[in-house]
């Protein structure tokens, strides 16, 4: 069973609101083990809603329009699938009956507007409405169907959970749930990551393609790898999809940070914690961004003890102990991170220094940044050349400092 989900409104073509309604139905898709390979938005025009309906229900056995149920005269959906239908409109008195009752209710008096709520394509079936005035339906085209439900998200959650799911399950006559999970990498770029994994790639074609690989692109916080397999049981699908990571994780190694919502930080927090760690952290040209990053983490304050945002060369002298000379090098970094260590007491020292533009320093091109890992006796400097404007390279500095340690305590040998 295919299902294409099919968003009304001009405002989402102007930007004026984001489409969560349709990321948040194709989640539920999948999870029920329903198909969906197309998503498509249309503003309020009879016409164009008409043929994006006609050309969902080409390529589909089922189609979810969102949207266009209200009481205006732009909400003109049940208009387009009636005319879909080739059926007219008609006033269902039971839908008025309960229109009138929810608006008395409320102490209110239920305008002539709302009547056109309760026009129903002759055919199609009723979903009740429990939260709004805008009932869903269930509209029959030959042995297909379209689904019509409101754009508020919590009617349109509701309605789809108890009537719109359950009928799509029981028409397409076996159960079978999608589940997927994301591996976060960080470290190399789209091709290399898809060269190492083309392996995989192969031997699941070989197999019938189940599980699937997405590589997916997330800018500054890196690469992901989304895996997605189908099977009869969430359990089952669950078993496809650990057994691909597990061979995934060999391929890829220490790349992979995390999954689906693990951030770098929360990564690097959960390694900290681990150990028994405390952390603090020296900044030149991030100027807070891995304080930050890291107070995100829920329980931070356990093993984050703070920074020090040395911008300016006479803080790096005078507060953190480093030698008089160039702050854009390996010695200062090394320096920032042992004495932000010692200042704060912590087991781990980080720094960050560096050049992020608009021009060069101290002979240093745009992008030059030395990272500091004090921790274990051992301090290690690494030099890197980042690409972008001044706001990327300070972002791609502060993960990749986050990185860096997270490298650093892989390293040690498993906690107690």
């Amino acid at each position: 069973m295919r299902c294409e989900v099919v968003a009304v409104g001009t405002e989402l073509l102007l930007g004026q609101i984001v489409d969560t309604n349709s990321s948040w139905m194709g989640e539920q898709l999948a999870a029920a083990g329903i198909d969906s390979h197309y998503q498509t938005k249309v503003g309020d025009n009879l016409e164009r809603i008409v043929a994006a309906l006609r050309i969902a229900l080409s390529r589909n056995e089922a189609v979810i329009v969102c949207g266009g149920l209200g009481p205006t005269q732009d909400d003109i959906t049940r208009e387009a699938i009636a005319a879909v239908m080739n059926v007219p409109l008609e006033r269902d008195d039971a839908v008025v009956e309960r229109i009138a009752a929810m608006f008395s209710a409320r102490g209110r008096s239920m305008v002539e507007s709302n009547l056109r709520q309760a026009d129903v394509p002759v055919g199609a079936v009723v979903i009740p409405q429990t939260r709004g005035t805008a009932p869903g339906l269930i509209c029959p085209v030959g042995h297909k169907v379209v689904y019509a439900v409101p754009g508020v998200p919590h009617e349109m959650q509701e309605m789809l959970e108890r009537a719109v799911l359950p009928d799509l399950q029981a028409r397409a006559g076996t159960r079978s749930t999608i589940v997927s999970r994301v591996l976060r990498t960080w470290g190399l770029a789209e091709s290399t990551l898809a060269e190492k994994v083309a392996p995989r790639l192969d031997a699941l074609d070989a197999a019938g393609g189940n599980p699937t690989l997405a590589f997916l692109a997330s800018g500054i916080e890196g690469i992901k790898v989304r895996i997605t397999a189908k099977a009869p049981t969430r359990d089952d699908a669950l078993a496809l999809v650990e057994a691909e990571e597990a061979e995934l994780r060999g391929l890829l190694g220490t790349i992979v940070f995390g999954v689906d919502d693990d951030t770098m930080e929360s990564a690097v927090g959960a390694l900290v914690e681990q150990f028994g760690l405390t952390v603090a952290v020296a900044e030149s040209m991030t100027g807070g961004l891995v304080a930050s990053r890291l107070v995100e983490v829920p329980g931070a304050s356990q093993w984050f003890k703070g920074g020090v945002v040395s911008y300016a060369s006479e803080v790096k002298y005078d507060v953190l102990g480093v030698p008089e000379g160039p702050v854009v090098s390996e010695p200062a970094a090394a320096a920032m991170a042992e004495g932000v260590a010692k200042l704060l007491g912590t087991d781990v020292g980080l720094s960050i220094t560096g050049v992020a533009g608009p021009a060069e320093q101290e002979g240093q091109p745009v992008g030059t940044v030395f990272f500091g890992v004090a921790m274990d006796g051992r301090t290690d400097v690494v030099h890197v050349r980042l690409p972008g404007d001044r706001p990327r390279i300070r972002q791609y500095a502060a993960i990749s400092l986050l990185d860096m340690l997270r490298r650093r305590l892989l390293e040690r040998a498993p906690g107690p």
